[in-house]
């Protein structure tokens, strides 16, 4: 940004200019320092383990503005930097998100939300790059993502195996500690035991390997998880961030936990030269080093995403145990988790639906807009979006919305969990593609880890369910966001074999 363009810019802000101007949805501006919102809208060392609140501080006043757009598309615009626009209305999301491409004039994806993710695995991969790099990227992983390869038996199976296994031994030493103790339940944290099993399947089935549960556990699922609340951090602040480790000494641990992502990363390409796991339906001729970033962010990304789309499916039936219940009925006499039985499981998969609406582990999508661009939205109605401004997708609010999924729209409360509501959206002809809630994304950079995800924690949920019995320690949990949310109790149960 030029000097003189930092001038304009602030004479503008300055004047109070409206800079969304020239369309028929004129988003609303947001006080810096306005009374009464949770913290100030803007990520900062203090608060950046709060995201779901920052963009809650948006909203603040925003029931008082009138006219269309100005209750759910609010702006920053200040300092003589760009315009931030945050966006909690569905059409425009979806607009949004179908205009994004390597197209001239299209929106690019955001990097300033990933840079401390890309600095941890590379700028080279499919979850950072824009442009020519991302659509080649885009088309080499089409094929072993795609549903018709993951939901072929044979490759399925290998998922469901793998997950029997490493479950059957929990299940002998869940055994084991009630018959020790003489208790009835037992009160532990599922999320650290989904973690091993979704990084295991990961890394055995998907790439191939051959990693035992015990390595996973104790080695590579902490070095994980240490070194994505580092990759936030590192966002947010990072020189600061650097300092304090310095300091402390904590640059030592984190050079140890990025030698064990290493590690994991050379026993996922590993498997590539034999055409082991899914290595055999990719196609192409680049290097191992090539592709490195991308198998550092599948490996970081997915066991993160998975782990809060089981992990949250299971909080909400810790609380619902007639849902609970009714999932048991349908898979209790399931011998086999195949594409089909699943299929016909309609409250597992309506859970699912559920908890990728209320609860969605990629919260919110960044994009920012390459020129001047009129913005097209479903109902007719136009927004007007400079070039440069930085867009925040805020799909948690849009999805607790009563507006957009209340009781008038699906017979039920929008920030409740009610996997009922598809049935009722059902009976009016409404499809999960027509009420969209963006769990995977939408349009060109539509998440391409869907079918996975799906596949994977469906057998989890599944499976769990119909091994235990489980109920919620705590009366309610809040969310935890970082790069995706979390339950904050790491769903905290009391559980209790079924056998």
């Amino acid at each position: 940004m030029s000097f003189r363009t930092w001038v304009t810019r602030l004479s503008r802000q300055l004047s109070g200019e409206n800079p969304f101007t020239g369309g028929d949805l004129l988003p609303s501006r947001v006080s810096l320092f306005g009374a009464g919102g949770p913290t100030l809208p803007f990520p900062h060392p203090w608060n950046y383990k709060e995201p779901i609140k920052i963009f809650e501080a948006f909203y603040t006043g925003a029931e008082k503005e009138t006219g269309a757009g100005a209750r759910h598309n609010r702006y920053l615009y200040l300092a003589g930097l760009p315009p931030v626009l945050l966006t909690r209305d569905p059409a425009v999301i979806k607009a949004i998100l179908a205009a994004t491409g390597d197209k001239p004039g299209q929106f690019d994806r955001d990097t300033g939300p990933t840079a401390g993710i890309a600095r941890a695995t590379g700028v080279d991969s499919l979850l950072y790059a824009n442009g020519a790099v991302w659509k080649r990227q885009k088309r080499l992983s089409a094929e072993p993502f795609s549903k018709s390869n993951l939901f072929q038996p044979e490759k399925f199976h290998g998922f469901e195996q793998t997950f029997r296994r490493t479950v059957a031994e929990r299940l002998a030493a869940l055994r084991a500690h009630l018959q020790a103790t003489g208790q009835k339940t037992t009160r532990l944290r599922l999320e650290p035991e989904i973690q091993v099993v979704m990084l295991e399947m990961l890394v055995n089935n998907f790439f191939g390997a051959a990693v035992s549960r015990e390595e996973l556990r104790d080695r590579y699922v902490p070095a994980l998880v240490h070194l994505i609340e580092h990759m936030i951090i590192d966002t947010v602040a990072p020189r600061l961030h650097a300092l304090r480790c310095r300091l402390t000494g904590r640059d030592k641990v984190l050079k140890q936990y990025a030698a064990d992502f290493e590690a994991l990363t050379d026993i996922a390409l590993s498997g590539r030269a034999e055409g082991r796991g899914l290595w055999c339906q990719f196609e192409s001729d680049a290097t191992n080093d090539a592709l490195r970033a991308n198998v550092r962010v599948f490996l970081a990304g997915a066991m993160e995403a998975t782990t809060s789309f089981a992990s949250w499916a299971l909080s909400h039936l810790s609380r619902t145990p007639a849902i609970q219940e009714q999932i048991f009925s349908e898979v209790r006499d399931m011998n086999a988790y195949d594409p089909d039985n699943l299929a016909a499981a309609v409250t597992l998969n309506r859970v699912l639906e559920e908890t990728l609406r209320l609860t969605p582990a990629l919260y919110f999508f960044p994009r920012r807009a390459t020129v001047d661009t009129t913005l097209e939205v479903g109902d007719g109605k136009r927004m007007f979006i400079p070039d440069g401004t930085c867009i925040r997708l805020d799909v948690w609010h849009a999805n607790r919305n009563e507006e957009f999924w209340g009781e008038a729209v699906s017979g039920h409360r929008a920030d409740v969990f009610a996997p009922a509501r598809w049935d009722v959206l059902a009976a009016k002809g409404i499809t999960s593609r027509d009420m969209l809630h963006f769990g995977f994304g939408h349009g060109p950079r539509f998440c391409p880890g869907r079918y996975l995800g799906l596949l994977e924690v469906g057998l989890v949920v599944g499976a769990i369910v119909k091994m235990f019995k489980f109920t919620a320690a705590a009366e309610k949990t809040d969310p935890c966001a970082g790069v995706s949310t979390k339950p904050a109790d790491g769903v905290w149960v009391d559980l209790e074999s079924r056998e």
